[in-house]
């Protein structure tokens, strides 16, 4: 596993539409690994592939429900509304408020290509919908009713 550098908004990738996953193989489980380490160490909720700058459709998830690895993720349903604030590791610095869907269903696979779904509420679904966005090249500042500078720690 490998820290990976996290790019920053204006890097052409995060504007990207990110390809299918057709190789379920050793070289997805590094990035998947790489991913795990990186959201860790940058003490992040989620991350997608093109973050690091890869144009994949990979996102790892790391929240109180616990972590996980959604490959070529969709999500099929949606329910009720929760607005809120949200940042990025891709947008250091700044915070906005969003609005998302409270309640989601997804369907993806894991790293060794098999099918699943997941239910995600609150917090979670906030993470699942954020970074499938990354997947479209869509950034949370494009959903945000008002951005703004997060205080400069000392």
């Amino acid at each position: 596993m490998a820290r990976k550098f996290v790019v920053q908004t204006g890097d052409p990738v995060l504007r990207e539409k990110c390809t299918e996953v057709k190789t379920f193989n050793g070289e997805l489980w590094r990035l998947l690994d790489d991913m795990k380490e990186t959201v860790r160490a940058e003490e992040g909720a989620g991350l997608a592939a093109p973050q690091i700058g890869i144009a994949k459709r990979v996102v790892v998830i790391d929240v109180e429900e616990g972590f996980f690895e959604l490959v070529n993720p969709v999500i099929v349903a949606v329910k009720g509304e929760q607005t809120g604030a949200e940042g990025c590791l891709s947008v250091k610095g700044k915070q906005g408020t969003v609005t998302r869907p409270y309640k989601v269903r997804a369907e993806y696979r894991d790293r060794n290509g098999k099918k699943h779904k997941l239910t995600a509420e609150g917090f979670f679904a906030r993470a699942v919908c954020h970074e499938l966005d990354h997947l479209d090249g869509i950034l949370y500042t494009d959903r945000a009713s008002e951005i703004y500078d997060l205080p400069v720690e000392q």
